[in-house]
């Protein structure tokens, strides 16, 4: 037991050497990849109080855990799951429990150059299971397909604006009680946010996100915005942070976020020293492997 607690400090005290660039906090998602051979793991937690019709929900917390992979050509493949808590009125009970889960693949067909005003391009899709419990609001019961475009413009080397185009073949954005809970017709979301980097540790930035579906009804209308950054506590480790609101019942009235977002070596990748993992070492295992590189805008 202790050979294997020793091996897990390894891995989490492995880092990658180089700083952290994700999305988070933003719900607008940069056209960054990452690296193949890479693990990349972010969690964030987000408590809402949510519109007055909403009643009797009034307040939800969500915790997301999400991790990513990097594959050759500029993939990425993508999986993420929310734990959710609703707090309902006096005397109704709330909820809790595991939401919907997310997989993905993305794809960055074009980089950015340096000095050029010229878009990096990146496109997603992503299905969404129905692994929440539907009967206590913690999932949608639906299966969700979603295509999203992503387009990150520089203004300089420190300051990019970033928009997303999407849209929803079948299903809906729902998170729990927050999102777009149509349950036929189509839904069509975007989003624009900007990022200024004010030193190598710290980002900050804001956004406005919303979507609509092409069916009447309530919660068919979303839109909220964002400021906030993250900041690199240690090579490889960042601190995620943010305040929200919006308007229309799909959309959450106030709330904030917190979260962090890692990168773990490229630990089924071999060296060019051909060294292989033994058992008796993990110190051997991490000095044999390459290491991974920052996400690249």
């Amino acid at each position: 037991m202790y050979r294997a607690a020793r091996i897990l400090l390894v891995l989490l005290g492995s880092c990658s050497p180089a700083p952290v660039l994700a999305q988070l906090p933003f719900y607008t998602d940069d056209p960054a990849v990452t690296d193949s051979g890479t693990l990349h793991f972010e969690f964030f937690n987000e408590f809402d109080s949510l519109q007055s019709s909403q009643y009797p929900n009034l307040r939800q917390n969500t915790a997301n855990f999400k991790v990513n992979y990097g594959l050759p050509h500029h993939l990425e493949l993508d999986l993420d799951a929310p734990y959710l808590s609703i707090f309902r009125a006096i005397a109704i009970p709330g909820a809790s429990g595991a939401g919907d889960t997310n997989m993905g693949v993305k794809w960055k067909f074009r980089s950015s150059s340096p000095g050029s005003h010229a878009p990096a391009l990146s496109a997603s899709f992503y299905v969404e299971f129905p692994t929440g419990d539907e009967r206590r609001q913690l999932g949608s019961g639906l299966s969700d397909y979603w295509l999203n475009s992503i387009a990150q413009v520089p203004f300089n080397d420190k300051t990019r604006v970033t928009g997303n185009f999407g849209f929803l073949f079948a299903g809906n954005t729902s998170t729990g009680v927050i999102g777009i809970e149509t349950r036929r017709g189509h839904v069509f979301t975007g989003g624009v946010s900007l990022l200024r980097d004010f030193s190598p540790r710290l980002t900050l930035g804001g956004e406005a996100y919303g979507g609509i579906a092409d069916t009447n009804g309530l919660g068919r209308s979303q839109l909220q915005g964002l400021v906030g950054g993250m900041y690199e506590l240690k090579s490889g480790l960042s601190f995620t942070f943010a305040a929200l609101g919006g308007k229309y019942e799909a959309s959450p009235r106030i709330g904030g976020q917190v979260g962090f977002a890692v990168d773990f070596p490229a630990l089924f990748r071999r060296s060019n020293s051909n060294q292989v993992f033994s058992a008796n070492s993990a110190t051997d295992f991490f000095q044999a492997s390459t290491l991974s590189h920052r996400r690249i805008p």
